[in-house]
């Protein structure tokens, strides 16, 4: 599960990078920016999850 989130981290930051890197192609860094405060999101509350159990 780590690893899955660890490479859509990448991915999404990867995603960033080339949407500010590229002009007119912000909406792309937007979304990855959004999408890996969500996955940042769903790793924290998952480990959140598994330390109380």
């Amino acid at each position: 599960m780590w690893t899955l989130l660890i490479i859509l981290l990448i991915v999404w930051a990867g995603l960033s990078v080339l949407g500010f890197a590229v002009k007119g192609l912000l909406w792309l860094a937007i979304i990855g920016i959004v999408l890996f405060l969500a996955t940042v999101v769903f790793g924290m509350m998952r480990r959140g999850k598994t330390t109380r159990e």
